[in-house]
């Protein structure tokens, strides 16, 4: 039971937040691509699917970082850091949920498959991004919104230009988030090496935050607009991008923790884009 409760904390599961991040973007784009009435099983797979392999990823994440996190103060207790699990044992974890994911998506068509295979290997080569990119998060919100071209894929059998530009609007949406948090860590990440967004920007952190909302946002709007969604989307627009600004207020001032919270609240930003969504769909 013990062992069992490493793995729990190594695939982040007392830590949902992770999930919650790439799982709005996969909501929104299936009821997009379903014009609000998705089909109920395929929304339990990719719900199920993401949960899997968000478990997954932070479980590669942790292989190829066991070098580093034991000179970050916030990872330095994870559990393969520490020696309490093997290297092994995490990619045995990382195979046996990427494989379980695989299956929950046999019964859908051969390009949501194709997807899915592009989507291990960019979730599987990202924590590998941060030795070299300068900004690794515009990598990680090519992975994190990797679900969005599958929703499409899985509900229309094709991925139209919609999809691929939500796809670009998630990925300045997770380079403001995980700016955020890579404010939380940027000394220890000096002292490693580690190249982040919040180093490679600089002094004009919070500025760069802050305009990645607004051109997430903005890609949104105009994108739910041209697919017929009116004011109950705009109106969750509005919400998110007063959010947004709430963040400003949390990260201006750079404090760790302050900075780490701006990153958590991300997840009801993403919830405000579903509900006017999902209300758009219903009411409007």
């Amino acid at each position: 039971m013990n062992k069992l409760a490493l793995y729990f904390r190594l695939v982040r599961a007392d830590k949902p937040i992770g999930i919650l991040l790439l799982l709005w973007p996969t909501l929104w784009a299936l009821w997009m691509a379903s014009g609000g009435r998705p089909d109920p099983a395929v929304v339990f797979i990719f719900v199920l699917g993401t949960a899997l392999m968000r478990s997954a990823g932070c479980a590669i994440n942790d292989y190829a970082d066991r070098d580093f996190d034991r000179h970050v103060k916030r990872t330095v207790d994870r559990p393969l850091t520490s020696g309490r699990i093997k290297g092994w044992e995490a990619l045995m974890v990382a195979a046996v949920l990427a494989i379980v994911a695989f299956l929950l998506i046999l019964p859908l068509n051969t390009l949501t498959k194709q997807l899915s295979v592009l989507a291990v290997i960019v979730a599987g080569t990202y924590p590998y991004f941060k030795r070299f990119f300068a900004i690794p998060q515009a990598y990680l919100g090519i992975a994190f919104g990797f679900g969005i071209p599958m929703a499409f894929a899985a509900i229309q059998n094709a991925v139209p230009a919609i999809a691929w530009w939500l796809l670009v609007a998630n990925v300045f949406w997770a380079m403001a988030y995980d700016t955020e948090y890579a404010m939380v860590d940027r000394d220890d990440d000096l002292k490693i090496g580690i190249r982040t967004s919040a180093i490679t920007f600089g002094r004009f952190d919070v500025a760069a935050v802050m305009l990645c909302y607004g051109i997430a946002l903005a890609i949104d709007l105009v994108c739910g607009w041209l697919i017929g969604l009116r004011w109950w989307f705009v109106g969750g627009v509005v919400v998110a991008a007063g959010m947004a600004l709430y963040h400003y207020t949390l990260i201006r001032d750079r404090d760790r923790m302050r900075c780490f919270a701006a990153f958590r609240h991300n997840n009801w930003l993403g919830a405000a884009l579903f509900l006017g969504v999902a209300l758009d769909y219903a009411l409007g």
